[in-house]
């Protein structure tokens, strides 16, 4: 018997007799290293003999699983790994089925310690690289088994987490093998992703949040998930970030893991770093549709959402340009436009829910460069409601609108005024200033505040006060800043003044001063002093004229007009302002202390009987022409112009031209009531300059001399028509009425040239005749029959040639 064995074992294929000898009689001793060397020289030698090996080798450890021989089974695969790894990239195909056969057969076992070798080898296998494609290879058998190991519950702590670590080893292994290989099954699509995704998320949200940076090798299930994760979205194209996203979001939503929204905040800062740039505004664009999808769910639910978008929006901003980040601007907006008109219950819930959008507006504009801030902000405020839209809801959104504007324009950092305030911008901000609504008045003021405050001086005049501000950033404006003030600064102050005007409201008074407050340390110059102070006696003839106005308002504006000819005075070193604006000051505080800061509010009794209308205390507009002139600056505009007052609303016109130095006397008589009542001899300081010596020859010589406004409407009417029928006009009735010019022009020149001939024949026959007379005679220049000159040959000079009609336009 023993000799027939011996015979029968002589007869089998040596291949087989190899691999028999690598197991040793007892399992304990483990594999036999000297015959494995002799497999491997063998398996090298005789490539084709590969299949056979690894299919013999698959039998032995089925036959050893089923006699739960699991010593030998290890064995088994410890050989097949050596095997794997002493293979060339050429002939690994002949292997690897058998080898992949080998790991299924393994992790289908419910021992663990046999799927964690299976897991380990299958990891090794897959940091190979092939040469050779693999056309009919599949994994979904180990993505399904891998994604189940991520979940192990195992009651040993220490087991569990080995088995949840196998499996998102595994999981890794998958994803290194198909993403890199287009011909195998494809890793991204949906029944592969929601299995791979969720695992991952479940590993890492049963453990702390922690950057894996710190460590090379991940030593936790939730690192290394984490891990997987980011290089799963690193390996991801455009086409397929979405089919991350979903499972995610879907994961996120069945577990209720957005409030609290730590873990959603920290997994989606992971997905945005790791992303590749170029696709990271499709992962707001997913998540904002994600938030369309959840518009009917708890105003908890979405402020979450909102709060993640508005941690990650940064991230996504600097690579989303143009058409990108405009839709992205456009989808907050629409958010918060339906939130506003869906406002009923819960409202403290749903404007926690706005303000989120509305840091997420602010975030994602803070990483654009600032020309794209200012498109952000007319895109913002040219889907603001007309103000004269005065519903409830219209307000509202209006109110939140805004301050999306202002959480914008606190990201804008200013340098040129032309810049930051284009026409477009500015025209609609000024209509807005004028709302009826006190709230959005304030708001608007606040973004002018940011945009004008260049110096960070906001924080100091927030109080209005007469006292100095000896840490006032003041710089000289820039010649494009003082014509930007030339063009639109009456339009601004024209605009703060019927907001100051409308109502007693400190709010809406503080932060009125503070704008036209930046106004004067911003702008304000020898070139534009004279504007400002029209708006500073403009508001003191509005507190002293409109009867509407209550005792206290009245109150307020003089104690505002006073504060800013002080600040008017120091900010530009007009020394004579400065004092006499001080003597005004204590005058006042002598006899009216209530026309000065602070301000009162209509809740609080008046100190004693308010009489505004104390001439001697006001400011005196031929005074402050007087310091002026004896500063040696430009005080006509002073003198002759019209301050500031209501009803004047004509918005981005010209009220007068601020580089005009003769404006029109016929101002000061129509101002002359109201100088009488403020040149009064008893104005602290200055003494009243007499009203006839402004009535001379020349000013009346020069009224006389300008047009009237009869001349002036019949001169821009036909200026229209001009322009308008150059705009309307066919091109051929335009040929026609300017033909008749080109036969004048022609006459003339014909006309011209003819003298010139006529003298020219002139000298050359005086010349011609003393040559004559000295030589013998020489011939003159040649003459057509009409006395002209000819040129070369008899030919006509070019000069006589008329023009072609080519060359009329």
């Amino acid at each position: 018997m023993l000799g027939c064995c011996g015979c029968c074992s002589a007869l089998r294929p040596r291949y087989k007799r190899l691999v028999d000898n690598i197991f040793p009689a007892n399992p304990e001793d483990g594999l036999v290293k000297s015959n494995m060397e002799k497999l491997t020289f063998y398996s090298l030698r005789s490539p084709e003999k590969l299949d056979r090996i690894g299919e013999y080798l698959y039998q032995r450890a089925s036959k050893d699983i089923y006699r739960k021989r699991y010593k030998f089974v290890e064995i088994a695969m410890e050989a097949m790994d050596l095997l794997l790894m002493a293979c060339h990239a050429q002939i690994l195909n002949l292997f690897v089925e058998s080898f992949l056969r080998m790991v299924q057969k393994l992790l289908e076992d419910t021992n663990p310690t046999l799927q964690i070798m299976a897991t380990n080898s299958f990891v090794r296998f897959a940091n190979i690289e092939e040469d050779t494609p693999s056309y009919h290879r599949r994994y979904d058998f180990f993505i399904s088994k891998f994604s189940s190991m991520c979940y192990g519950n195992n009651d040993d702590e220490e087991l569990r987490d080995s088995i949840r670590m196998a499996g998102i080893k595994g999981l890794q292994g998958v994803i290194r093998k198909t993403v890199s290989d287009d011909l195998v099954a494809n890793i991204w699509e949906k029944q592969h992703m929601e299995k791979i995704v969720p695992s991952l998320l479940f590993n890492m949200q049963s453990g702390p949040s922690k950057s894996t940076d710190a460590e090379a090798t991940p030593s936790t299930p939730p690192l290394l998930a984490e891990a997987v994760l980011r290089e799963l979205v690193s390996r991801a194209s455009f086409g397929h970030i979405k089919s991350v996203l979903k499972p995610l979001l879907t994961h996120l939503d069945h577990h209720k893991l957005w409030v609290p929204n730590r873990f959603a905040i920290d997994t989606f800062r992971i997905v945005m770093i790791s992303i590749q740039p170029q696709y990271s505004y499709t992962v707001v664009e997913t998540l904002m549709s994600h938030l369309d999808q959840n518009l009917t769910s708890s105003p908890k639910t979405r402020t979450s959402l909102a709060v993640v978008l508005s941690k990650i929006i940064a991230i996504a901003a600097g690579e989303s340009v143009g058409p990108s980040a405009l839709d992205i601007i456009n989808n907050l907006l629409m958010h918060l436009k339906t939130s506003v008109s869906t406002q009923h219950e819960s409202a403290s819930e749903e404007t926690q829910y706005q303000e989120a959008l509305i840091n997420a507006l602010g975030e994602f504009a803070n990483h654009h460069p600032d020309y794209q801030k200012i498109e952000i902000m007319l895109f913002i405020m040219n889907t603001v409601p007309d103000p004269s839209n005065k519903s409830r809801g219209d307000q509202l959104l209006q109110n939140i609108l805004l301050k999306s504007l202002l959480k914008v324009g606190t990201q804008y950092r200013t340098v040129s005024f032309e810049k930051a305030f284009p026409v477009s911008f500015l025209q609609p901000l000024l209509k807005m200033a004028r709302a009826g609504s006190i709230p959005i008045r304030i708001i608007v003021m606040q973004i002018f505040q940011q945009l004008l405050d260049r110096h960070q001086n906001q924080h100091l005049l927030n109080v209005i006060g007469v006292s100095i501000y000896p840490t006032l950033t003041i710089e000289q404006p820039s010649r494009s800043d003082i014509l930007f003030t030339h063009k639109y600064g009456s339009n601004i102050l024209q605009a703060i003044i019927e907001s100051m005007s409308q109502e007693n409201h400190l709010e809406v008074l503080k932060s009125s001063y503070n704008t036209i407050s930046l106004v004067i340390v911003e702008m304000a110059c020898g070139e534009t002093v004279q504007e400002i102070l029209l708006f500073v006696l403009g508001l003191q003839q509005v507190a002293v004229t409109e009867v509407e106005l209550s005792p206290k308002h009245r109150c307020n504006l003089h104690s505002i007009a006073i504060s800013l000819l002080i600040l008017l005075g120091r900010c530009t070193a007009i020394g004579t302002l400065v004092e006499y604006a001080e003597k005004l000051i204590e005058a006042r505080r002598e006899e009216a202390t209530y026309l000065l800061p602070p301000l009162m509010d209509n809740e609080k009794a008046a100190p004693g009987p308010l009489n505004t209308n104390q001439p001697h205390l006001l400011i005196d507009k031929l005074a402050v022409a007087e310091c002026l002139q004896q500063a040696g600056l430009e005080n006509n505009r002073v003198q002759t112009g019209t301050p500031y007052g209501l009803n004047q609303t004509d918005l981005l016109t010209h009220r007068h031209s601020w580089v005009d130095t003769h404006s029109a006397v016929r101002n000061s008589v129509v101002d002359s009531s109201y100088n009488e009542i403020e040149s009064v001899s008893s104005s602290p300081g200055v003494q009243k300059r007499s009203l006839a010596s402004e009535y001379n020859f020349e000013s009346m010589k020069r009224v006389l001399a300008e047009p009237t406004e009869a001349t002036k409407r019949e001169a821009r009417e036909k200026q229209m028509q001009i322009g308008r029928a150059f705009r309307e006009t066919a091109f051929e009735d335009l040929v026609r009425r300017t033909e008749p010019k080109h036969d004048v022009i022609q006459n003339k020149l014909n006309e011209i040239f003819t003298a010139l001939s006529v003298e020219r024949q002139i000298s050359c026959g005086i010349q011609a005749g003393s040559l004559l007379a000295g030589n013998g005679g020489l011939n003159g220049p040649l003459l057509d029959g009409a006395g002209k000159q000819m040129g070369i040959g008899g030919q006509r000079p070019i000069y006589e040639n008329n023009f072609p009609e080519l060359f009329f336009y």
